[in-house]
């Protein structure tokens, strides 16, 4: 019997739903449960075929664990490793090598010293740091937020130089970036499972929580059909298998504002019973697909392109005028290839859902 275990913290509704999801399926030699740890061994197997991470980013007891788990075989969504080493501002600078546009970035240095550090400790840092050419390259209104964080936390407008310097002030330990602002006409929370299957939510963030994720929209097909795609190839580069994006349009072409949200959020209230039900669905499906093909002993984790591509001697670039990224090799050049390989999850269960397209939403004027 191969067991499906799912690891959570705080939230309600969603972890009792995926198990009871999973179950009803009555797949053959394949159940789910909530995780149950008592001890941590070095050497010893968690027990589970595939593990979804739902709070490790709050628990690094959970984080350890989690990769102990994937060495000896267990296929855990998402891969511990990868999700350890990532934050927003390198996948800023990765998306670009997918071809996505990304809003002007720089990196912001932390207000205060990291504990156990003092002045001598930044003695590589040239202070002051180089603000008017940060400033020029971003540009004003800009948006400052935490380079690693999420949930909206510690995201600020800044309308000027003075602002920034008052504003960063209040930040203390955190590293912040600070991100040019993207005038939209139309703003997408994007749900993608398995690297391939995505729901493109419209969505307003300076709305209250449970009113941000809307049931409607007017986006034509075709930008929300590339908007669902340039999402896919995003998160099959990284490496992600349960994660959220979050897309601006600008004059019609798409910008991605944040595309790191690993544990994104599944609370029924807040996105709504519809999307609810999708993400339910395609987890359970996905995290079944991920138990029949795991491999006890191995290693059956999902590496995305970016580190294939660096194994093998190759750098992802964009080539002038080319549509897609390339993957670079030092004596020649050769197209990149989006890992298609397994089985095709719509031929496994989902019958609505079609790789990398959206639920067509009911068509309404949008509020101004």
């Amino acid at each position: 019997m191969k067991k499906i275990g799912l690891l959570f913290g705080q939230e309600n509704g969603f972890p009792q739903a995926f198990i009871d999801r999973v179950n009803e399926k009555k797949i053959d030699d394949i159940t789910a449960e909530a995780v149950s740890i008592d001890k941590a061994i070095q050497g010893t197997p968690s027990g589970y075929a595939v593990l979804l991470d739902r709070i490790s980013q709050d628990v690094p007891f959970y984080r350890a664990w989690l990769k102990q788990a994937a060495l000896e075989g267990t296929a855990v969504i998402n891969n511990p490793f990868w999700w350890s080493a990532d934050d927003k501002f390198v996948d800023n600078e990765l998306a670009q090598r997918t071809g996505v546009q990304v809003p002007k970035t720089a990196l912001i240095p932390s207000r205060e010293l990291p504990l156990n550090t003092s002045d001598q400790s930044f003695r590589n840092l040239v202070y002051p740091f180089d603000w008017d050419a940060i400033f020029d390259h971003v540009g004003f209104p800009a948006y400052m937020k935490p380079f690693n964080g999420g949930g909206w936390k510690h995201v600020y407008k800044i309308h000027d130089r003075e602002e920034f310097f008052a504003q960063h002030a209040r930040t203390g330990q955190l590293v912040m970036m600070l991100q040019e602002e993207i005038k939209y006409e139309a703003y997408y929370r994007c749900y993608c499972i398995g690297g391939r299957y995505v729901r493109v939510i419209p969505y307003d963030p300076y709305q209250p929580e449970n009113q941000r994720y809307l049931a409607e929209d007017n986006g034509d097909s075709s930008l929300l059909n590339t908007i669902a795609d340039q999402v896919a190839r995003l998160n099959q580069y990284l490496g992600y298998d349960f994660n959220s994006v979050e897309i601006a349009v600008r004059n019609n072409v798409p910008y991605l504002i944040d595309c790191w949200n690993p544990a994104p959020e599944t609370n029924e209230k807040v996105i709504g019973a519809e999307h609810f039900e999708w993400v339910v669905e395609t987890a359970a499906t996905y995290a079944i697909q991920r138990a029949q093909q795991q491999i006890p002993g191995t290693d059956n984790l999902t590496w995305g392109n970016f580190l294939q591509h660096a194994i093998n001697g190759q750098q992802t670039v964009i080539v002038p005028g080319a549509k897609k990224a390339v993957a670079k090799k030092p004596a020649a050049m050769t197209a990149a290839k989006l890992s298609k390989d397994g089985k095709d999850l719509k031929e496994a269960v989902l019958e609505k859902e079609t790789p990398a397209k959206k639920t067509p939403a009911k068509k309404t004027k949008k509020k101004e």
